[in-house]
């Protein structure tokens, strides 16, 4: 199977999954190199991050490399993305006859009913995801969301419960429909598929925690979603001058991590909002990672949120992985071949037990 993800921590969530499932699994962020292998291989694209056009260029490429595997999209589970257009392209190139989108993650209290997408109760667009600096909730319907899906041979079926779920999977796995949508739906897809008997499952779930006990912990929190850390090492949070257009780092004070070698990096603001924005914003944060990891490499990256993630690793180079833990949905650490312990996780979930051993 081929999982082609649109961020990053989606595709390491679903790396997860499949690893703790008992699946042989690789992570790749070199999507134009991507080749499918012996078990399930998860491509990470960053085309949630992209203009809709390159979005769809960089679809066609990859689906056109992959042609005559199995392949599952993952999607955010809060609607965000190119959505139609990805799938859209999917659909023309790999010769599937309908897609069905499911975003509904029912394990974490989001859920789809009568068409409309709730977040624990709440419709989503009275949620924070309203003000997301790319793709932000004006509506909850996904009819109104995605207004030409149904044109396109998308269909969007309601699910609040595990169950309906897989009801969904039974219905439409056909062999000609495209599944398209978030963890709880590929966890359902990959329940169905035959584990290697030579591919012991990894135990590894959030029953234990990983401690935190490294010499170098950099922990970056750059997801308009993210919380206050409180680990009782330093925190280093951007300049408003930074955060307000300016790629001047100098006055950036991360002095704490020479002599610590322990620190977190935030983002303390949020009015602002665009794509413009959240691209500047990614960017110096990636940017400053990369010069503390040269006067320091970590022994442990930890990175909230997607598109963050994504240009931190673009920029140290690091793109392939091996799973390692899946501490709790989404929060994933896996190795980078440097040595460097990578751990990610989708800014709007929560941390899990990962501190539950301070880092220094």
């Amino acid at each position: 199977m081929i999982v082609i993800a649109d961020d990053i921590t989606g595709a390491a969530e679903i790396a997860g999954i499949a690893f703790e499932a008992g699946h042989p699994v690789r992570l790749v962020c070199a999507p134009a190199t991507a080749t499918a292998a012996n078990g399930i291989t998860v491509v990470a694209t960053d085309t949630r991050s992209m203009t809709e056009a390159d979005a769809i260029d960089q679809t066609r490429h990859i689906a056109s490399r992959l042609t005559g595997h199995h392949i599952f999209k993952k999607t955010d589970s809060a609607l965000r993305g190119h959505v139609v257009a990805e799938l859209t392209t999917l659909l023309q190139t790999t010769g599937y006859r309908r897609a069905v989108y499911l975003p509904a993650n029912p394990s974490k209290g989001r859920t789809i009913s009568q068409g409309v997408y709730y977040i624990n109760g709440t419709p989503i667009h009275q949620t924070d995801f309203s003000f997301d600096p790319e793709f932000p909730a004006r509506t909850s319907s996904l009819r109104e969301r995605f207004p030409n899906a149904e044109g396109h041979g998308i269909l969007m079926p309601d699910a609040t419960t595990p169950d309906d779920i897989r009801h969904v999977v039974s219905q439409y796995d056909d062999g000609h429909t495209l599944f398209a949508g978030a963890a709880d739906l590929f966890a359902a897809i990959t329940a169905r598929q035959p584990v290697p008997h030579d591919r012991p499952t990894s135990g590894l779930s959030d029953k234990s925690s990983v401690p935190m006990g490294h010499a170098s912990t950099l922990i970056l929190c750059g997801s308009t979603q993210s919380k206050p850390l409180h680990l009782g090492i330093p925190t280093a949070p951007m300049p408003r001058q930074v955060y307000d257009g300016s790629d001047d780092l100098s006055a950036w004070d991360t002095t704490a991590y020479d002599t610590g070698h322990s620190l977190i990096l935030t983002i303390p603001y949020t009015h602002r909002t665009g794509k413009a924005v959240a691209v500047h914003l990614r960017s110096v944060m990636a940017r400053m990672a990369c010069r503390l990891a040269a006067r320091q490499r970590p022994d442990h990256l930890v990175i909230e949120g997607g598109a963050t993630a994504w240009a931190t690793l673009q920029a140290l180079g690091w793109n392939e992985f091996l799973i390692e833990h899946q501490l709790a949905p989404g929060v994933v650490q896996m190795r980078a071949a440097c040595g460097t312990l990578v751990t990610l996780k989708p800014g709007s979930y929560p941390w899990g037990n990962l501190f539950s051993s301070h880092c220094c």
